[in-house]
């Protein structure tokens, strides 16, 4: 009965933290280009587009932040959220839809495996559900600019969207880039680090070194940057495949380590043991 006692007061202190964790972020915006602001908080970056037709949203954080996103936008524009795109399914980038469809009736898309992964999760609330799915892309002409969604298969997840405001020349990754830290590729949501890696090769294609990027976790960032961030991965990738194929076990690569050139790429969520343990495998 102690031990008993015992969880459910950790669990209690648990809650309690974790609503004070967001009770203490704030939402910040900042303008990137034309149309285009930028919102920052707790979890994904958002992207915004606001102007006479309304706002179009690309991603939306963690559900108890959805108010205070919502307070953010109305000091952009006050009209409501008419279009969300989610750039995949993770939860710190999907968790506002329900209370956005609820209670400003936003239209939500996303690529068609983000719809079946969310599905697929009993905790997940299935009346905010992407409504409008694609496979390849969908382009929303919106604010007087081109809102070009684009899908790449098989990078942080299977099921990432890129988003290119062409007017304003700003670029929104979603998860494909970590400015600055290892990345996360769900190899369980059907990343691969090889599809990453050519996921970010194609979006540098699409740029040019005056685009703004608004990266998944960041700050604003640009062509140069997201560059570096490629070829981080391309001479890690390398130097674990190498540590491998001379016969090196997991434990003998992380014990090995990566160049002390890349020390400050593990400080995030990411850590140097973790990237080796996902490129390893």
């Amino acid at each position: 009965m102690q031990k008993l006692r015992l969880l459910l007061l950790m669990f209690a202190i648990g809650g309690v933290q974790a609503q004070d964790r967001f009770a203490k972020v704030e939402i910040k915006a900042q303008h990137v280009s034309e149309s285009v602001h930028m919102l920052t908080g707790a979890g994904g970056n958002i992207g915004v587009s606001a102007g006479d037709d309304g706002i179009v949203i690309i991603d939306d954080q963690f559900a108890p932040l959805a108010e205070k996103i919502a307070a953010a936008l109305a000091n952009i524009n006050t009209s409501p959220v008419k279009y969300v795109v989610n750039t995949h399914y993770h939860g710190d980038h999907t968790g506002g839809n329900a209370w956005l469809k609820e209670l400003q009736d936003a239209t939500i898309l996303a690529h068609e495996n983000v719809r079946v992964r969310l599905a697929s999760k009993e905790d997940h609330k299935h009346s905010a559900l992407p409504v409008v799915t694609y496979e390849q892309g969908i382009k929303i002409h919106f604010n007087g600019e081109t809102i070009n969604v684009m899908h790449l298969p098989s990078g942080h997840t299977d099921s990432d969207s890129a988003v290119m405001f062409e007017k304003a020349n700003v670029l929104h990754t979603g998860d494909l880039f970590f400015k600055d830290r290892f990345p996360y590729v769900d190899i369980k949501g059907g990343g691969s680090v090889q599809g990453y890696m050519a996921s970010v090769q194609v979006l540098l294609n699409n740029i040019d070194e005056n685009s703004k990027v608004i990266p998944g976790h960041g700050s604003l960032s640009n062509k140069e940057e997201l560059q570096a961030f490629l070829d981080m991965m391309r001479a890690t990738s390398d130097q674990v495949g190498k540590m491998k194929a001379d016969g090196k076990t997991l434990e003998q690569a992380v014990a090995a380590g990566l160049d002390d050139k890349w020390a400050s790429w593990g400080t995030g969520w990411i850590n140097e043991e973790r990237w080796i343990t996902t490129l390893y495998q």
